[in-house]
């Protein structure tokens, strides 16, 4: 089962407020944040694909790029333990701890499902 919406290569996250009485989301991985919502399924699915149509024909007029550049740089924070064991684990496969996140991290998005599922 997805919890997210997929159109045009864009996902959204899909929230429901309980005091509006509604469903929403907002657009991912973008430059600005765009929001959406409607009062069933069908009908945010029709928002945020009406979202997305809009916010890149505005990006074209404005000659604006619509997608977040990414640097590839993050922090990731984790128990003490486990930091220690992942530079023993980088250190007996001869790797330095960033290409070892980097491939696991690798391996975790082309196999997302099947290792999420695992948790």
């Amino acid at each position: 089962m997805k919890n997210y919406l997929e159109y045009k290569g864009y996902n959204g996250t899909v929230e429901f407020s309980a005091e509006d009485n509604c469903l929403f989301g907002k657009i991912i991985g973008i430059n600005d944040l765009i929001n959406y919502e409607a009062q069933d399924v069908l009908g945010l699915k029709a928002s945020f694909e009406e979202s997305v149509d809009d916010y890149l024909d505005t990006c074209i007029e404005l000659g604006k790029q619509p997608n977040k550049i990414f640097n590839g740089v993050f922090n990731v924070r984790t128990t003490k333990a486990t930091h220690q064991s992942l530079i023993l684990l980088a250190a007996r496969k001869n790797m330095k701890l960033n290409e070892l996140a980097s491939k696991a991290l690798s391996y975790l998005v082309k196999n997302e499902d099947a290792v999420l599922e695992s948790f």
